[in-house]
């Protein structure tokens, strides 16, 4: 076990460099099951679901040679279309061998996804889709087993609910078919315009026709390529967090402008100066911190995996703001974390209301999914005193190097081994 030990206090400076998205390398990761040609993938973050990952494309038959940020991807003669629980249960990218293996082989066993405990992501409009386009999906022991029962010459789908995870899917079981596939309302997060785009590239021909639309017309085989992945928006967002709560400047570097806007917009909102130096750099600048009421959405919206970074900072925003969280029900655990170093913040279904105030105090405080890890991480570089945060495995699945990267700029940050 390791925990994380921060002194609050310290002013930061210097430049970060943003690494790649993970949640991007992960659908683009299970696309490659359907890629028997060799493929090599740049800026991949090494981080814990990445290489979970990796172990569970080595048993479905690829194997994978990692050296720093690269993956090397061959296929093996052993495919197979079992993916087992103990590679899935940590991580809900998981569900996503589904696709490419039906695409590949007609059938899959895929164990239902884990990951962080934020609430129920049931994989119902992966199902629905499947149905559609003609599989039997059956929940068989905590495992989809699916099969290929019909098909159909066209097929047109409106997803009843945007969703990132389904609409992957969608698009990683059409890639192989002889049938065109619409799909109608589609989640257009950044991640899922980078699959398209290595899908595209690797020769499937899927085109928008829409906002929120888009047609897919499968080929017989896609080719071998070499990718480099997007930069991580998530990522970046949280670091431009940690120069405003530490009211220090820092330089963001390997980042992409274009995917941080929706971001950038409420930060300025609240009072944070970003000079945009370039497409992949920009600097922040802190300013006197303003209340703002807002509510997580679908992309271009503002996204829930930034909520709880942007809930640290607005504790010391002057006045009364209010987060909605309307993507899953349950993701405001960290409150009670925050509330334990002090911070004035009231839950009502899935309303926050944070009411500022001028500090924190350091605490023992415990990480229960990735997102709200980090933001204790950011509240204890503020906060009086020492903050201990356990539990930091959530971490490891997300963000690389993240303590290395914040010690570098000055902050008193390290991880130490607990018994």
């Amino acid at each position: 076990m390791k925990k994380i030990v921060i002194e609050g206090g310290a002013k930061l400076q210097g430049s970060i460099n943003i690494s790649g998205s993970k949640n991007s390398s992960l659908p683009i990761l299970a696309a490659t099951l359907l890629i028997d040609e060799k493929i090599i993938l740049n800026n991949v973050p090494n981080v814990k679901d990445i290489l979970t990952m990796v172990s569970l494309l080595e048993t479905l038959g690829k194997k994978i040679k990692i050296k720093n940020n690269t993956l090397e991807i061959t296929s093996t003669n052993k495919p197979s279309y079992f993916a087992k629980y103990e590679l899935v249960k940590t991580m809900r990218a998981g569900i996503l061998v589904i696709g490419p293996l039906l695409a590949k082989f007609n059938m899959a066993k895929v164990s239902l996804p884990g990951g962080c405990a934020i609430g129920a992501r049931p994989v119902d409009i992966h199902l629905d889709f499947l149905s559609k386009i003609g599989y039997e999906n059956k929940v068989v022991k905590g495992y989809v087993v699916s099969k290929k029962k019909f098909s159909k010459n066209k097929i047109s789908f409106f997803f009843k609910k945007i969703s990132v995870g389904a609409t992957e899917t969608a698009i990683l079981s059409s890639c192989l078919s002889s049938k065109e596939v619409k799909l109608i309302n589609i989640a257009i997060e950044p991640e899922v315009i980078d699959l398209i785009n290595f899908l595209n590239r690797s020769g499937t021909n899927i085109k928008f026709i829409a906002k929120r639309s888009l047609i897919i017309k499968g080929v017989k085989n896609l080719r071998g390529l070499k990718y480099q992945i997007m930069p991580d928006r998530i990522e970046a967002g949280t670091y431009m967090v940690a120069s405003a709560i530490t009211n220090s400047p820092l330089i963001l570097k390997n980042i992409s402008v274009v995917h941080l806007k929706n971001i950038i917009n409420i930060f300025k909102k609240i009072g944070l100066n970003i000079k945009i130096l370039s497409d992949r750099s920009l600097k922040v600048l802190p300013g006197r911190l303003k209340s703002i009421r807002i509510k997580t959405v679908p992309y271009p919206g503002f996204p829930t995996d930034m909520q709880a970074q942007l809930m640290s900072l607005l504790i010391f925003a002057k006045g009364i703001s209010e987060i909605k969280e309307d993507i899953f029900e349950n993701r405001f655990l960290h409150v009670l974390e925050l509330q334990r170093m002090g911070a004035k913040i009231e839950i009502k279904n899935n309303k926050a209301k944070i009411i500022g105030i001028d500090y924190l105090s350091g605490a023992q405080v415990m990480a229960t999914d990735l997102r709200a890890s980090v933001c204790l991480v950011l509240a204890g570089l503020v906060a009086h005193g020492k903050t201990e945060i356990n539990r930091i495995y959530h971490l490891e699945r997300g963000y690389e190097n993240l303590v290395k990267k914040l010690k570098n700029c000055g902050a008193k940050i390290k991880i130490i081994n607990v018994r």
